[in-house]
């Protein structure tokens, strides 16, 4: 005798009000009864088994919502059903599907069966019978009446020996794989993974190096200028050495140079290029010269902080072309733009197209700016970075599309004059 199939039986005919629960039991009527707590065939999708007592306590209380639902259990003391099971289990309870993938009859033990047999069952109980034939009732009692003593008799003995070699099946299984084994890979060697990764270390900690050297090498580059920021005193430099230089060729020897306007009117100064840059972060220049002690610098090293091989690249960045000689303007990779033509006065080239093709340009605006203040830096060969008046959370992702824009077009053209 099944509880499940019973409970199922009830509901279908819609006899749950005949389900009494009297100390330790449920009596469905006066034919059937059952301990509280015991499990039945259905098994939750977390693969424990429900009880009949958190069975009957859905099946009576099946239009609540899962939360008053889960209120209601909890104040009876009653173990809950869990919401992806509450509709296939509805279903099945009320008839509208004959069963389901949860539902497994077969792992109900020998002895639970037996027991229930002998101790639950009054002798008056008659037999119950489910619709799924695959399953095997039998009758408690009047052997010879209704359907036959002798093939009730049978069909127990079958049962029980069926699940009595289920049982010996399920206690002779050994898993195969755990969490361990599925990580192990025989007749695999990592060892070149292994290499690799010492070696890409090794490579980037090479570039880190000479990067601090790059910068380094910028530092001495700008000369003895006292006013210069952007590094310490802690450098320990050589005053009287001779400052080294970076082989180049294509874009001239030395750290490449950035120029920004002396103008206050543009986003991006000399005063707030290295925060800008560094720490991708926007701070207004009247913010930034209000903080700035001491006069303005003449040239001041940015470095490229934040990028996903860590590698920092140094820069110089001045807002006096006129103070550049001839050799610097070879060093000269990127402009920030004002938008003014004569920004680009007693520069070394003919005109623009000349100059936004030895080096690229950075025009900055905020977002919600007009489209008349662009109108002439359309024109040109440069890109418009767009950022936010006050999501400074956004400034990064500007500054590194500064900084990728910026390094592609070195590569090519460094590439272009090899």
């Amino acid at each position: 005798m099944d509880p499940l199939s019973v409970l199922r039986d009830f509901t279908m005919r819609g006899e749950l009000d005949k389900i009494v629960r009297v100390n330790d039991e449920f009596r469905f009527g006066s034919s059937y009864s059952f301990p509280c707590s015991i499990e039945t065939a259905y098994r939750s999708k977390q693969g424990t088994r429900y009880t009949l007592e958190t069975l009957v306590f859905f099946i009576k209380n099946p239009n609540q919502r899962q939360i008053d639902y889960m209120q209601s259990a909890r104040a009876h003391g009653v173990p809950i059903v869990t919401l992806p099971d509450r509709k296939p289990l509805l279903e099945y309870l009320q008839g509208l599907v004959s069963s389901n993938d949860a539902i497994d009859f077969l792992a109900i033990t020998p002895a639970s069966k037996s027991a229930e047999a002998a101790n639950r069952r009054p002798a008056s109980m008659e037999e119950y019978r489910p619709e799924d034939s695959s399953v095997a009732l039998y009758s408690s009692g009047r052997d010879g009446e209704g359907h036959g003593g002798d093939d009730a008799g049978a069909m127990e003995g079958d049962f029980d020996q069926t699940l009595h070699l289920m049982s010996l099946i399920r206690a002779a299984e050994r898993p195969l794989r755990d969490r361990e084994t599925l990580l192990e890979a025989k007749h695999r060697d990592f060892h070149s993974v292994m290499v690799q990764a010492t070696h890409r270390e090794a490579e980037r900690i090479r570039l880190e190096s000479q990067q601090r050297k790059d910068g380094l090498i910028a530092k001495r580059v700008m000369g003895n200028d006292d006013r210069v920021s952007g590094y310490g005193d802690d450098l320990n430099f050589d005053s009287g050495s001779k400052p080294k230089m970076l082989k180049g060729g294509s874009i001239g020897e030395g750290v490449p140079i950035i120029l920004v306007p002396s103008a206050f009117q543009t986003l991006i100064t000399i005063y707030n290029v290295k925060e800008f840059l560094e720490d991708g972060v926007f701070i207004p220049t009247d913010v930034k010269a209000k903080q700035m002690q001491g006069p303005k610098p003449d040239c001041i090293t940015v470095q490229k902080k934040f990028s996903r091989d860590r590698v920092v690249a140094a820069y110089e960045v001045r807002d006096k072309p006129s103070a550049l000689k001839r050799d610097d303007w070879d060093r000269v990779v990127a402009v920030f733009v004002l938008g003014k033509e004569w920004q680009f006065k007693d520069w070394p080239f003919k005109d623009h197209v000349e100059i936004f093709n030895k080096v690229i340009g950075f025009y900055m605006r905020f977002e919600d700016d007009s489209v008349e203040s662009a109108k002439t830096v359309k024109q040109w060969n440069v890109k418009i970075i767009t950022i936010s008046k006050n999501k400074r959370h956004q400034d990064r992702a500007a500054a590194l599309e500064v900084w990728d824009r910026l390094e592609e077009f070195v590569r090519s053209r460094s590439r272009s004059h090899m």
